[in-house]
């Protein structure tokens, strides 16, 4: 992590001494509607620190240099640190990053140090590593590898340094709505020193609102607030359901005799099989570090998979033993959802007062395995927008003061978006994932995606389309209709089980805090809601979630409740309960997406809990 000194402005010294709780109100449940909030009024709110986020504000804060007029631009970050929640390969196309920063080479600080310096393709049997044609789109010259955690904090710092006010440990928990939810006026934190039980402890601070004339989330893939506003204002209406996979990352330190560095390696095939999309990477970062990894569709459709275990066994076969021999330690670990739905599943992008950035909209280019350079430039234009909006409401402002706030409109970033290289990158590819889950089946789709990719290149009239609008959940089978996986035991060093991995993550929670992880239908959390959830997924779907996550969060366990009577009030069920290990939680989002009951609601817990990141 790149360490730097955090300004933090006079007004948050303010307001933690006047939201200190009483000694009278600790032991008081939380009643949202009896507390008082403090509200700032800010010119844009941006939630979410990632490269989206941060390249808006440095943006907004180049154009308010160009245009002569001051935005007070606030970035809300819930990892303790900004890049404390980063997690990608990461292999980075600078497009973006040479127009938003032109002199960044000359910068003595960026972490761009290490170019890829080949690109290539294999398939793996069980035992081999056959060389396959590489797809152009995957071509890196140009590239850099880089740790996207170190990325992001570097960005961090410029923004800061341009006069933007980054607040990491402070969560966007809620919108808030104009009187009629029509608009967006901004955004609350969440409340900070709440017991398990909802009981306000000696630390107790309520949250704070935000209001701003521009709010632009950028909470990367499958965020919470990102939900509310796509279902509030009905953004995907004209979409396809967003579709996403799960990456799971590891960092090795290699013996200097396996160290190519810039090497730039894909895979496909073994582990995984033929009904399975995914693959793995390999990239030879500076300092004699290895980035690898498996991406998997979360279309899976046998229950008993593991993602974590699937890259356990990975790491056995012929080619990654002999990388990781030698001296070799692993140093990092970590797992994050991303978007896979593409062009077809990007919804509207702008609602009133506000705009989706970055991943919260969908802008990863799949056949590439990239899309920091799409988020980065979505951010720039939403920020262009948004200086535009900002520039209007003033003008409009000073002729006469509206009675009601006066709702920016940013349905230009949407128009600028479709007329960018944005647009273009994605369309290009439209249809090489979407193949797969057409009736070619996988074969199919490897086919029909190599034509595409070396011939067709997106010039095709047709686009494939998710007509059923099947989510990543719906796929998922009964376990009584698939084979089950039996994984080998771990071995160590080269393989481990998964709380010895968590523990290469940092995450760290609040012991003593209201679970993140809501099992919630319609509104309701009771032991009703609990009990058909345990039956369906214990019953139909032998516990996916104990395999799917990879971080060990969910667990069917043994019910020591003898009467049905008991075993309902406890929300068990056939001898079985769940129980939710949220102090593990890595805020990959996996369970929220692909339990087959959808009655997993992920949110944000207290601040500046979850991962933290450094390499990754």
């Amino acid at each position: 992590m790149l360490a730097r000194v955090r300004r933090r402005p006079v007004i948050f010294s303010r307001i933690t001494r006047t939201l200190h709780a009483s000694t009278a109100r600790q032991r008081q449940l939380f009643d949202p509607s009896a507390v008082e909030r403090i509200s700032e009024d800010v010119d844009v709110c941006i939630v979410g620190g990632g490269p989206a986020g941060l390249s808006a504000a440095i943006r907004l804060k180049q154009l308010e240099q160009k245009r002569g007029k001051e935005f007070r631009i606030v970035v809300l970050e819930k990892g303790a640190e900004v890049g404390s929640h980063i997690l990608s390969g990461a292999v980075i196309e600078p497009r973006a990053l040479n127009e938003l920063l032109p002199d960044w080479s000359s910068r003595p600080d960026h972490p761009l140090k290490q170019p890829a310096t080949s690109s290539t393709m294999k398939f793996l049997t069980g035992s081999l590593a056959l060389p396959i044609p590489h797809p152009p789109q995957m071509n890196n010259d140009g590239n850099y590898i880089v740790s996207l955690s170190q990325f992001t904090s570097w960005l961090g710092t410029i923004a800061e340094e341009m006069g933007v006010e980054v607040y990491p440990g402070f969560a966007g928990a809620g919108i808030v709505y104009s009187d009629d939810r029509k608009g967006v006026l901004g955004v609350c934190t969440n409340e900070v020193g709440l017991d398990k039980n909802f009981h306000m402890k000696e630390t107790f601070e309520p949250g704070m609102e935000f209001r701003a004339k521009v709010t632009l989330i950028a909470e990367g893939a499958h965020g919470s607030l990102s939900k509310e506003l796509i279902n509030q204002f009905d953004l995907r209406r004209d979409a396809d359901p967003q579709t996403y996979a799960i990456g799971l990352k590891e960092v090795w330190r290699v013996d200097p005799s396996q160290y190519r560095p810039g090497e730039v390696v894909h895979t496909m095939g073994w582990p995984l099989d033929w009904k399975t999309y995914g693959g793995g990477w390999v990239y030879h970062m500076a300092d004699g570090l290895v980035s690898l990894g498996l991406v998997i569709g979360l279309d899976y459709a046998n229950p008993w998979l593991s993602p974590y275990n699937e890259l356990q066994r990975m790491k056995h076969h012929p080619y990654f033993s002999r990388l990781l021999s030698g001296s070799s330690t692993r140093i990092a670990y970590g797992a994050r959802a991303l978007n896979e739905g593409g062009l077809q599943a990007v919804p509207r992008v702008h609602f009133p007062g506000g705009a989706l950035i970055g991943c919260s909209a969908g802008f990863v280019n799949i056949a590439k395995i990239k899309g920091t350079h799409n988020a980065m430039k979505s951010g720039m234009l939403a920020a262009e927008a948004a200086a535009d909006a900002l520039c209007r409401t003033n003008e409009e402002t000073t002729v006469s003061k509206p009675e009601s706030p006066r709702l920016s409109d940013m349905s230009v970033y949407e128009t600028s978006l479709k007329d960018s290289w944005v647009w273009s990158d994605l369309h290009e590819v439209r249809n090489i994932r979407a193949s797969f889950n057409t009736p070619l089946g996988i074969w199919g789709g490897i086919a029909y995606s190599g034509i595409d990719s070396l011939f067709l290149k997106g010039r095709t009239p047709w686009t494939f389309r998710n007509v059923s609008r099947t989510s990543d959940a719906a796929h998922t089978l009964p376990a009584s209709r698939c084979k089950r996986i039996t994984y080998p035991p771990p071995q160590p060093p080269l393989s481990t089980d998964l709380l010895t991995s968590l523990t290469l993550t940092g995450t760290n929670h609040a012991e003593d805090q209201p679970i993140h992880l809501r099992v919630r239908v319609n509104g309701l959390e009771d032991s009703t809601v609990r009990r058909e959830h345990v039956r369906r997924n214990v019953g139909d779907y032998a516990g996916l979630l104990g395999r799917a996550c990879p971080a060990g969060v969910y667990e069917y366990v043994d019910d020591e409740h003898t009467s049905a009577v008991e075993e309902g009030k406890s929300g068990g069920w056939g001898g079985k309960k769940l129980v939710i290990n949220s102090q593990n939680c890595i805020h990959c989002k996996l369970c929220d997406i692909k339990v087959p009951t959808q009655d997993i609601t992920w949110t944000v817990p207290e601040g500046g809990g979850g991962p933290k990141y450094t390499i990754t």
